[in-house]
Formats: structure tokens, C-alpha cells, sequence
């Protein structure tokens, strides 16, 4: 069981920069890949940026330019710094990882941390 813990949500004007963090219960290294989803009342979670094992990152096509997904692996943290917000933005965000056990695939979730772009 990997538990995960997301900080850094808040209310920030529009143009502004907000960094969450996600700190895993486990080494970075036993985890297939992590990544930052979000969702908004009345709407599926969708994807914002992932980041593999191997290190390769991905963004959605609505945050490319303005999101950075990175790790630091000796504090077991994934971060997605987040700037040019947007009002668009407002969500909740949430950390997600997966491992792969004898060929089975288990997601993971963080609580979820608010995130408010508003002036």
C-alpha cells in the first residue's frame, strides 16, 4: 500500500504560480510512474502531467508551457509547478502512482489538494 500526501493548493490571482508537492510513503524508484490529475464538480478527473519511472514527462495539451512536472527522488516527492495560471485552472488536484505486481496494475491516490485562481 502506497500512501500519498499533497500540499502546496491555495488561492492565487490570475498569472500567478502555485507549487504542489506529493510526497510517497515509498521510494520513487518501486513506483511504474506518478502524475497530477484534476477534477472539477460535474466534470471526470482528467489528466495534467505524468512523469515515468524512467523520468519522461508528459503534459496535457491545455498546460503545456505553463506546468512543469519534477521529482526529487531522495525525498520521495513528485511537484508540479504550476505557472500563468488561470482561472480555467480552478480544480482539485490530485497525485496519483501505480505499481505493477506479477502483472497487475494498483493506482494510488492523494486526497486531493484545493487549487483556486481567482482575482
Amino acid at each position: 500500500q502506497v500512501q500519498l500526501a499533497e500540499s502546496g493548493g491555495g488561492l492565487v490571482q490570475p498569472g500567478g504560480s502555485l507549487r504542489l508537492s506529493c510526497a510517497a510513503s515509498t521510494s520513487i524508484f518501486t513506483l511504474n510512474g506518478t502524475g497530477w490529475y484534476r477534477q472539477v464538480p460535474g466534470k471526470e478527473r482528467e489528466l495534467v502531467a505524468g512523469i515515468s519511472s524512467g523520468g519522461s514527462t508528459h503534459y496535457a495539451d491545455f498546460v503545456k508551457g505553463r506546468f512543469t512536472i519534477f521529482r526529487d527522488n531522495a525525498k520521495n516527492t513528485v511537484y508540479l509547478q504550476m505557472n500563468s495560471l488561470k482561472p480555467e485552472d480552478t480544480a482539485v488536484y490530485y497525485c496519483n502512482a501505480d505499481q505493477i505486481f506479477a502483472g497487475t496494475r494498483y493506482d494510488y491516490w492523494g486526497q486531493g489538494t484545493q487549487v483556486t485562481v481567482s482575482s
